[in-house]
């Protein structure tokens, strides 16, 4: 069984009674340990697709099933239980509070989890020593720059030891060399063997993942492996082209 699983899932919203499709028809299997890209451009419906998958919204239609639970027909108190414990979330413009310390930020979804203080100062330094900013810890964000303020950002995201971490454009609000070093952190952690998605527009980002999932007008469009020779690579756009 695979660590997440959709089947037909579709996301309707109803506009002065125009029936829009955000997600139409889609099934996905996500396997755990595996380092994925989602890709598509504005209005493709990657990011509701990313919602969806990170227990933020429910499907219109369709099931799904993470770690081995059906969620799709959950509550809204129990996705939230389910993001504490099994979904760590990394966005573009980190999302650090100003006035607590990098030790603090990290801290932060271990309070909602109920983990006592002296727990939540060890596992939240072994958080930042994975992203090589355990020097940082009084550190407020303010003192940091873009790509350790990332790097933070990505610390809590990891400090539950979540199932499957959503990095949702995380180098867009960085310049491409810090962009650069925060992507080979996600690929130092995926060889440790965690499960990350990168929900991104730009084929450059998507590269770097094993597996790219592309999405157009609600649809899974393509399943692209960038190790593919250029023939092969150049085979499977023509197909995609004949398609539409």
């Amino acid at each position: 069984m695979a660590l997440v699983e959709l089947r037909n899932v579709s996301k309707i919203y109803d506009l002065g009674g125009e029936e829009i499709r955000a997600l139409d028809d889609v099934s996905l299997d996500i396997e755990s340990g595996e380092f994925i890209a989602i890709i598509g451009p504005s209005g493709s419906g990657k990011s509701t697709l990313m919602h969806i998958l990170g227990c933020l919204d429910s499907p219109t239609k369709g099931t799904i099933q993470l770690d081995g639970k059906f969620i799709h027909d959950s509550s809204a108190s129990e996705l939230a239980r389910v993001r504490n414990q099994k979904i760590g979330f990394v966005f573009q413009f980190f999302n650090l509070l100003p006035k607590l310390n990098v030790l603090q930020n990290v801290e932060l979804p271990m309070i909602y989890s109920g983990i006592n203080a002296r727990e939540r100062r060890e596992r939240a330094m072994n958080a930042l020593q994975l992203v090589d900013l355990a020097n940082r810890s009084k550190h407020r964000p303010s003192q940091l720059s873009g790509g350790q303020q990332q790097r933070v950002a990505i610390a809590r995201a990891l400090v539950n030891e979540p199932k499957i971490v959503f990095a949702d454009e995380p180098t867009g609000n960085l310049d491409s060399h810090t962009g650069e070093a925060i992507l080979n952190l996600f690929r130092k952690l995926s060889t440790q063997g965690r499960t990350i998605a990168l929900v991104t527009h730009d084929p450059e980002i998507a590269a770097v993942t094993p597996r790219r999932i592309e999405i157009r007008d609600g649809k899974i469009a393509n399943q692209l492996d960038p190790k593919l020779s250029g023939l092969e690579r150049q085979r499977g756009e023509a197909m995609e082209s004949a398609a539409l």
